[in-house]
C-alpha cells in the first residue's frame, strides 16, 4: 500500500484523514472561495486516495463548486491530487471547468483554536488550527467563462487532521480587519455516548496581536453553541469578558457537500463564503457589562454546519 507522508512527518496511516484547505474573499466583487483538499487513509486498508473540491460564492447568485480526484496520493511531504497541488504559499489547479491559481506570504502567527499543544501532540481524535489565519491572496480563479482576478483578498489557510468528522459541527472564519481575527469550531464527538452531548465550542479570538482566551479547550465548558440554518450561535464568559457570536449563512448562498470518513461513514456539511457574523466582546468593570469590541460582518464571513449523513 502506497502511503506518503504529512506535513508534520508522520505518515497516514489506515484510519486517518487529513484536510488543507483554503476560503477567501475577493475584496472588489464580494465572492467568496474555498479550495479544499483532503488525503483519506481508509481504516479497511485499502489505499490511501487524494481528493477535494473547489467552490466560488458571488454575491446573491447560487454557488459554483467543482470536485477534482479521486486519485492516488503523490508521495512528498505535501498535498498533491493530479495537477491539484497544495504548497506553502501556493495554491493551483483544476476541476472540470473551474481553474485557480492563487499565492499568498505569510503575513501572520499560527493560530491554535484547540490549544497549540493539542495540535502538536495530537490529543484529540481531530483537530484544527490556521498555520495562516489574516493571509493576503493574490492571483487567479475562474469557472468557466467566470473570472476573477484576485488582489490582496483576505483569507485563511488551516489544517485538520484526526480520524474523521465529528457527529454534528459548526465553523466560523472571521476576519475582523487589521489582523484581528476569530476562529470557532464547536462539535460533538462521533463516540457512542458522548455523541448525544451538547456542541463543545473551540474558540480563539486575536485582537491586537493576543489571543483570547488562553486555554481555549478548557474555556470551552464555558461556552455554550446552538447550531442550526439559517442562524446559529455561540455564548459565553471567561472571567470579565463575554463573548457573543450570531452567524447567518442564507441558504440560496450556501452548498451542500457529501464528505466520508476513512470508515466509509458519510456527513454532509453546509458551507457558505459569503455569510454573515454579528461579533460582540464585552468586559465587567464594577458590576457592569460595557462594549470592549464590536464587529458586523456582512457577507464577509466564512461559515459551515455539519451533521450525518
Amino acid at each position: 500500500m502506497h502511503v506518503r507522508a504529512s506535513e508534520d512527518g508522520d505518515a497516514v496511516r489506515p484510519g486517518r484523514l487529513e484536510v488543507w484547505y483554503d476560503t477567501v474573499t475577493d475584496p472588489v466583487s464580494g465572492t467568496g472561495f474555498w479550495l479544499h483538499h483532503e488525503l483519506v487513509s481508509p481504516t479497511d486498508g485499502s489505499a490511501p486516495y487524494a481528493h477535494g473540491w473547489a467552490a466560488a460564492f458571488p454575491p446573491g447568485e447560487p454557488p459554483l463548486m467543482r470536485r477534482f480526484g479521486p486519485h492516488p496520493p503523490a508521495p512528498g511531504p505535501r498535498f498533491a491530487c493530479g495537477d491539484v497541488t497544495s504548497n506553502p504559499g501556493r495554491r493551483e489547479g483544476s476541476a472540470g471547468a473551474a481553474r485557480w491559481s492563487l499565492t499568498h506570504t505569510q503575513t501572520s502567527a499560527p493560530l491554535y483554536p484547540f490549544g497549540r499543544l493539542v495540535w502538536d501532540r495530537h490529543l484529540l481524535p481531530a483537530a484544527q488550527y490556521l498555520p495562516f489565519p489574516t493571509e493576503r491572496y493574490s492571483g487567479t480563479v475562474a469557472f468557466g467563462d467566470r473570472f476573477w482576478e484576485l488582489r490582496d483578498a483576505p483569507g485563511g489557510a488551516a489544517r485538520i487532521r484526526g480520524h474523521g468528522n465529528a457527529a454534528h459541527w459548526g465553523w466560523l472564519h472571521a476576519d475582523l480587519g487589521g489582523g484581528d481575527v476569530l476562529e470557532i469550531v464547536a462539535a460533538v464527538a462521533r463516540r457512542p455516548g458522548i455523541d448525544r452531548l451538547r456542541p463543545l465550542p473551540a474558540v480563539r479570538l486575536r485582537v491586537g496581536g493576543l489571543d483570547w482566551p488562553r486555554a481555549p479547550l478548557l474555556a470551552a465548558l464555558r461556552f455554550r453553541a446552538d447550531l442550526g440554518l439559517p442562524e446559529w450561535t455561540v455564548r459565553g464568559r471567561i472571567g470579565t469578558r463575554r463573548l457573543r457570536v450570531r452567524v447567518t449563512q442564507p441558504k440560496a448562498s450556501s452548498v451542500s457537500v457529501a464528505y466520508r470518513d476513512p470508515d466509509g461513514a458519510s456527513a454532509t456539511c453546509v458551507n457558505c463564503e459569503v455569510a454573515d457574523a454579528e461579533v460582540l466582546l464585552e468586559r465587567r468593570s464594577q458590576g457592569t457589562w460595557s462594549t470592549e469590541h464590536q464587529w458586523s460582518l456582512q457577507a464577509t464571513a466564512h461559515a459551515e454546519i455539519g451533521t450525518r449523513p
